[in-house]
């Protein structure tokens, strides 16, 4: 028998309940979160199913699925719940230190050198028992995952963000040419945008388009380039470039790992197309949030950082 109530008549307390499972997916795990025996939680499921006249979780060989009605309730309540915590009993205390959980960062595969493995060394030993998820995501990805809660900020830039999208400066890098130790183009004094067109070009496309931000940039100058190759990622880059006459523009973070570890050299660009900017991407819904705010600080002063160690190496050059 469905036993629907309205909303006069439902016990609002359930809503924590719910909100717990379909994160969970496990009656343990849920009961443990919540403080409350498994014969509670397993009640409480009941009295949901009862309620919503839906199954909710639905076991199967490899654990609990969600129903479609549970996938559809998932955002909204867990929105809702943290609306309520937030406006009514205000931000929790957040100790990084003895704080369980997973920090979700997406950034594109060109920063993931530069950024990862110092900003996981400082998350290490300032919070040692949360887990760093890193997301490789272009710029309309990041933004769909922000908007569905499914990651915690993006490294990046952004066209025309929405008002809902909150950003912080971060880096701001000029593009350079990368090529082989031998390349023709290595060691020659004159260096012309017509000498570097004239070679076939290495790109990368985190969606796997045939354009990338060089090829706009260029496009404002009359200008175009032809892409030999072009892949999704920068995993294969050192080595089809010190393989081929190939070259590739990519901006300075990814440039200088490069040619530190992979035998390659770097040019300055032969024309001013101006930086590529990078900015910390959040959504506004976790402004707030202690959690998120101590998330954002640990990238923002990895990425001054690098500015600051960027600059020194520029003076030293000088």
């Amino acid at each position: 028998m469905n036993e629907r109530m309205n909303l006069a008549t439902f016990d609002l307390n359930l809503l924590k309940v719910l909100n717990a499972l379909l994160t969970e997916r496990h009656i343990t795990r849920t009961a443990e979160q919540l403080g409350r025996s498994q014969p509670a939680v397993s009640n409480a499921l009941q009295r949901l199913r009862r309620s919503l006249g839906d199954e909710l979780l639905v076991r199967t060989p490899s654990g609990f699925a969600l129903t479609p009605r549970a996938s559809l309730l998932r955002q909204p309540l867990h929105d809702l719940l943290a609306l309520v915590d937030g406006a009514v009993l205000g931000p929790q205390p957040f100790d990084p230190t003895t704080t369980d959980g997973i920090f979700r960062v997406a950034l594109p595969d060109r920063l993931t050198i530069a950024i990862v493995p110092p900003l996981f060394e400082r998350l290490h030993k300032a919070a040692p028992r949360l887990a760093l998820q890193i997301v490789t995501a272009d710029r309309d990805h990041a933004v769909e995952l922000l908007d569905a809660d499914g990651i915690d900020a993006f490294v990046g830039w952004v066209d025309d963000p929405q008002p809902h999208l909150h950003s912080e400066f971060l880096l701001d890098e000029a593009p350079f040419c990368v090529m082989r130790r031998g390349h023709p183009l290595a060691k020659r004094k004159r260096f012309t945008m017509a000498m570097l067109l004239d070679y076939p070009h290495l790109a990368v496309s985190a969606a796997g388009g045939p354009t990338q931000i060089f090829d706009d940039r260029l496009a404002k100058h009359g200008l175009e380039r032809h892409a030999e190759v072009i892949l999704t990622s920068f995993t294969a880059v050192p080595h089809m470039l010190r393989g081929s006459d190939m070259i590739g523009v990519f901006t300075r973070f990814a440039a200088d790992a490069f040619t530190a570890a992979d035998g390659l050299v770097k040019r300055p660009l032969p024309l001013d197309v101006g930086n590529i900017t990078t900015n910390l991407i959040w959504h506004a819904r976790n402004d707030r949030d202690p959690r998120h705010a101590w998330l954002r600080a640990q990238i923002t002063s990895v990425c001054k950082t690098i500015r600051d160690l960027s600059r020194q190496a520029s003076a030293t050059r000088r």
